[in-house]
């Protein structure tokens, strides 16, 4: 009797997501993502539009930005979709996730997108471009969301938090924390106060704290990033005078540190560390490098350049406005200084998504992990 009334129960939690989602989406039709919904969290590599409104030099509302998007120069850091975008289309979403600063009501349901450009792990990282949204001020707006989703579940905690558990949650932040802090010895001390190691090791504490404060608002499945090989993108090529190797690889050693520890931290998530979550740690470091290293395979050709951009390697000023990008955007990995192109966003999304080999995902793969 008391199976029956736990599954009964399911059932209904189930049919209420559903129903909340069709009052989310323009009709029940439209029901068809793999899970009930998507929360991003991160830095200009996702944001959607989300910095429009702040006084900072970390903004991509305008041309060329979205040239290839449908909606236009929407605030996204690339030409078209960023990986998110192209994430949310696998995970079978018919639209693409709302940033926060826009949406309001029941559009919050069926996810949102807290990222902003120029955000980091420490509050502090990317002050010398402007305002931005903290990791820890992500989270607190997010905190503020699940109090908003309490009225939808008729203020049944125990419904919320199921609804929650069925979500995946996509956290990707320590970019800035290197390129707009430990690296810009000009603006921050970091770079004097801590080795590699002791840097890599504080933001994991504070990320660690930051990941487990979503956990304690509802996040059970999640999907953690690296840091990309942010010493081969075009800014470093454009600034670093190495003869060996093109590539910063001071900047890309003391990453590997910081993913180190990421990785770790996933594993510690994973084997009782936060009861009944599942984390997946991406290695974007591999997956990045794995994509300039077999280029053709992918179909693209350029691979040390920004499609758009001033200076050596298109790397030195970003996408100034209305500049001229370039034609054959696909055959391109990198569509500025610092961010991929929608077609390269596209190839990660989908070997993250799916068993193809090779597998940057550990220990499952995203659609592994909507199908728990």
């Amino acid at each position: 009797m008391n199976m029956g009334m736990s599954l009964m129960k399911e059932f209904g939690l189930w049919v209420l997501g559903a129903s909340l989602l069709c009052l989310a989406t323009k009709g029940c039709s439209q029901v068809t993502a793999q899970v009930p919904g998507f929360f991003i969290f991160g830095d200009s590599l996702v944001d959607n539009g989300n910095n429009n409104g702040l006084v900072t030099l970390a903004r991509a509302n305008y041309r060329p930005y979205g040239i290839d998007f449908p909606q236009g120069a929407s605030g996204r850091f690339t030409n078209g979709r960023t990986f998110v975008d192209a994430l949310a289309q696998l995970l079978g979403f018919r639209n693409n996730i709302p940033p926060y600063a826009r949406t309001r009501g029941r559009a919050i349901l069926s996810g949102l997108n807290f990222a902003s450009g120029a955000a980091g792990i420490r509050d502090e990282t990317g002050n010398n471009l402007g305002d931005h949204i903290s990791m820890n001020q992500q989270v607190n707006n997010f905190g503020n969301v699940v109090q908003q989703m309490r009225r939808y579940f008729r203020g049944d905690d125990n419904y919320l938090a199921t609804y929650l558990s069925k979500c995946i949650f996509y956290s990707g932040l320590g970019s800035n924390d290197y390129l707009n802090n430990y690296f810009m010895r000009d603006f921050y001390n970091t770079g004097s106060q801590f080795t590699p190691q002791a840097y890599a090791s504080s933001l994991i504490h504070d990320y660690t704290n930051q990941l487990t404060a979503l956990y304690n608002l509802g996040a059970r499945k999640v999907i953690v990033t690296a840091v990309g090989q942010v010493g081969c993108i075009p800014y470093q090529l454009a600034r670093y005078n190495g003869t060996k190797n093109r590539c910063n690889e001071d900047i890309n050693s003391a990453i590997m540190l910081f993913n180190s520890g990421l990785r770790k931290l996933v594993d510690r998530f994973n084997n009782g560390g936060l009861q009944g979550s599942q984390f997946v740690y991406l290695d974007s470091y591999q997956a990045t490098k794995d994509l300039i290293l077999n280029a053709q395979s992918y179909g693209f050709e350029v691979i040390d350049k920004g499609c758009c951009g001033v200076g050596r390697n298109n790397g030195q000023v970003t996408c100034l406005p209305l500049q001229q990008a370039c034609r054959d955007r696909s055959t391109y990995i990198f569509w500025d200084a610092f961010h991929p192109t929608e077609a390269a966003n596209i190839v990660t999304a989908r070997l993250a998504y799916s068993e193809r080999a090779p597998t940057y995902t550990y220990p499952i793969n995203v659609q592994q992990l909507a199908s728990l």
